[in-house]
């Protein structure tokens, strides 16, 4: 057992490799092991009692101590240690750079406007991505036979479901649960089947905003997004207001802001007109409200919904779409940490 013991030792010693340890142990403690079958060589019939018992004790023994060498020498060599020790360190190497992360363009402009709508008591809702075609369409006032369908590619599921368009999907959600007067935000993630381009992606992300309460007039519509976009870009923007269609609004607008990468002489983003579609907007349609099981002869509102995708290539003056979803992590780490 001696002898065993210390050319066990011996070849640990000289081990360099996981590899070299495990071939090893299979030498000595596998089931052909030189350990293994010390009990196999022994003559017992020959061996007094006191003989049996100690050699018992001491093959327990030179188990116990091999485990624990092989143990040893599989941690050195995991730690980096070689047959003759730990490898040396260079002290007057550099050290490794560590790098901080950081927040997504689209998740900093959504920060942003959930605290200027916070600020004007509006409250922050969650949605969901897989929608039902009830609360995507029916109750925004959009039919299966209505000619609107055709304006959303929608992605549709086996089972009925369907991947929202739109974050106007929680409008009745919203309502139902908080019922009324309600200020309301929910941003989130939308999709549609659609052409990519360098304004245009087939996942993207919006923010749908509504306010009900009694009296509500298109000119609350137009003093609260003043002030949202006056807080957004932090300097003077140019917009305006035309005629829209959304079923779920009447009477609609489109709210489009002048291309802040081009300044409104024209660019491949705003297709060479000068501006971006950014914030169709409208008074809440009175079969929207009653889908939400809400009088319109004494309540009414007004709805918006925010494109925080385009709305973030305008802040940070990106001219590309897609690039929000690349992955690419020099894009991201131009951003900073708060806006």
């Amino acid at each position: 057992m001696d002898q065993i013991k210390d050319q066990l030792a011996k070849e640990l010693s000289q081990a360099a490799s996981l590899e070299e340890v495990e071939k090893i142990r299979i030498q000595y403690m596998g089931k052909k092991g030189s350990i293994t079958n010390l009990s196999k060589t022994v003559n017992f019939g020959a061996m007094g009692p006191e003989e049996r018992k100690d050699f018992g004790r001491r093959f327990n023994e030179i188990k116990t101590w091999a485990d624990q060498a092989l143990a040893q020498a599989q941690a050195r060599l995991r730690q980096g240690g070689g047959a003759a020790g730990p490898m040396p360190v260079d002290l007057t190497l550099p050290g490794a750079r560590g790098s901080l992360g950081s927040l997504h363009p689209i998740t900093l402009v959504q920060m942003e406007l959930e605290q200027i709508f916070q600020g004007m008591s509006f409250i922050v809702g969650q949605g969901y991505h897989v929608e039902s075609e009830h609360y995507n369409f029916d109750a925004l006032n959009i039919p299966g036979d209505h000619p609107a369908r055709e304006m959303q590619d929608t992605f549709w599921l086996t089972n009925g479901m369907l991947m929202r368009t739109h974050t106007s999907a929680n409008q009745v959600r919203m309502i139902e649960a908080h019922g009324v007067p309600l200020r309301a935000i929910f941003p989130g993630r939308c999709f549609r089947y659609e052409a990519v381009d360098a304004s245009h992606e087939n996942t993207f992300y919006q923010l749908e905003g509504l306010m009900v309460d009694r009296n509500v007039t298109i000119s609350h519509l137009i003093a609260v997004m003043k002030a949202l976009l006056s807080q957004v870009f932090h300097r003077p923007v140019t917009v305006r207001l035309r005629p829209g269609y959304f079923p779920f609004v009447e009477p609609g607008f489109e709210l489009d802001c002048q291309c802040l990468i081009c300044e409104g002489v024209g660019c491949k983003t705003c297709k060479q007109s000068g501006w971006i579609e950014l914030l169709p907007c409208g008074m809440i349609h009175p079969r929207v409200l009653e889908a939400g099981g809400v009088d319109p002869d004494q309540w009414s509102g007004f709805a918006f919904g925010l494109g925080l995708t385009r709305l973030a290539m305008m802040k940070f003056g990106v001219p590309e779409i897609r690039l929000f979803n690349s992955g690419d992590l020099r894009f991201l780490e131009q951003f900073p940490a708060a806006v």
